[in-house]
């Protein structure tokens, strides 16, 4: 019995290539970036605005003329912001007065400026497109500050190119509330779990071995615990993580689950847990190096904890009792990823408990949503059919392993 799991553990590892392969050929977006945002504060006097748009350098290499522009790619990606991204009165768009010019900025983002003059006539609105000839579930989070006006926000997309600015109260100084409601911010927590590949293949990984209701229960709300908790705190302020090695971070916590799920389908040695450490220490050492993205205190703390936990699980003998540990120890990683989305919208202080509450009940609706959907299906496909079970749990940890170890390392070194 042991060596004939072993043997499937094998089968499962050397599937793993052809597996990267597939998942390469077959779904090209589920393994690129695959949610893209991007940023606009208008600070809008009488007719005249001034723009800042800020977006991650790697979205950039979207756009098929970024790799050969050279010296020119500031002056392309100019024009095709302000292209993308106007200030119109009516149906007229606004022409440029200033600009668009490059600011310095933090490693790993682009931020450009611009001003743009409107005519006297004509309610003013903002036209968003940027990126959504190359990413067409990408986001824009405008930021309108009108006349010395409270700011309102507003998250555009595919759906929902424009917004209407409405006009301020001339004895009050306030404008009549147009940014995104709750119920928008609860779609934009859904849509991002259901196209966030990354966060799914972690939910599948963790589902794939959950033998009982209650394990998976206990998985799931291990989870929402945990990303509810460090989502709270990083779009509030509290802690501020670097967004790129938590993205990095989380291919790797989905890489680790499936390497567990392979590990509990064979014969449960010491091979995969030090092959593991191995491979994270090697990393720490480069990233003592300076190369990566990752931390190498972190790294070195992976790989500790990763044999402490294999080894836990040896003399456990049932992953069951563990697994929600887990699901939230890798929560709170998962949850900085999802504040990546908030944290850099600038919100204003009344409306950061507003998007939060939306934001998180979608994700989790979103989550839900998963589990209720893939659940019953593992349970019927497998029930009283313990081979099948084996297989699926085998190969389908295998193909999430290749993504996981894709994820970190373009994300680690990409």
């Amino acid at each position: 019995m042991k060596a004939r799991r072993t043997q499937r553990a094998r089968a499962a590892l050397q599937g793993i290539p052809a597996a990267f392969a597939l998942l390469i050929s077959c779904t090209p977006s589920a393994l690129a970036h695959d949610r893209t945002t991007s940023y606009s504060t208008w600070d809008i006097h009488g007719r005249e605005a001034h723009v800042t748009l800020r977006l991650s350098a790697i979205d950039v290499t979207r756009f098929p003329w970024a790799s050969t522009a050279a010296a020119d790619l500031d002056r392309l990606l100019g024009q095709y912001f302000t292209e993308h991204l106007q200030l119109a009165a009516g149906s007229q768009a606004c022409p440029v007065t200033d600009g668009p010019r490059r600011l310095s900025a933090p490693p790993g983002r682009v931020v450009f400026e611009w001003r743009a003059t409107c005519p006297d006539t004509g309610a003013l609105q903002i036209r968003a497109s940027v990126l959504l000839d190359v990413a067409p579930a990408h986001l824009h989070f405008a930021r309108v500050t009108r006349d010395g006006t409270h700011a309102q926000e507003r998250v555009l997309s595919d759906a929902e190119r424009s917004w209407i600015l409405t006009e301020a109260s001339p004895q009050q100084r306030t404008v009549e509330p147009s940014g995104t409601s709750l119920a928008g911010y609860i779609a934009l927590g859904i849509a991002h779990i259901l196209s966030g590949y990354d966060h799914i293949a972690f939910l599948l990984a963790l589902l794939l071995i959950g033998s009982s209701l209650r394990e998976v229960a206990a998985v799931v709300t291990g989870f929402t615990v945990a990303h509810s908790i460090t989502l709270g705190l990083t779009v509030l302020g509290y802690v501020h993580p670097d967004r790129a090695p938590v993205e990095a971070l989380v291919g790797l916590s989905i890489a680790l689950v499936a390497a567990e799920n392979i590990w509990l389908c064979g014969a449960r040695g010491w091979t995969v847990p030090v092959a593991l450490a191995g491979a994270l220490g090697m990393l720490a050492l480069a990233a003592v190096r300076g190369h990566g993205q990752v931390p190498a205190l972190t790294l070195t703390g992976l790989a500790v904890f990763t044999l402490c936990y294999f080894g836990i699980l040896r003399r456990r003998g049932h992953a069951g009792s563990l697994r929600w540990a887990i699901a939230f120890i890798f929560g709170l990683v998962h949850g900085c990823g999802f504040a990546a989305v908030l944290g850099e919208a600038g919100l204003p202080p009344d409306r950061v408990v507003h998007a939060l509450l939306g934001f998180n009940v979608g994700v989790e609706l979103g989550q839900l949503a998963i589990v209720a959907s893939v659940w019953p299906v593992l349970q019927w496909l497998t029930h009283r059919r313990a081979p099948l079970r084996a297989a699926i749990v085998e190969l389908g940890s295998a193909a999430v392993l290749a993504l996981g170890v894709f994820w970190f390392v373009t994300r680690t070194f990409g």
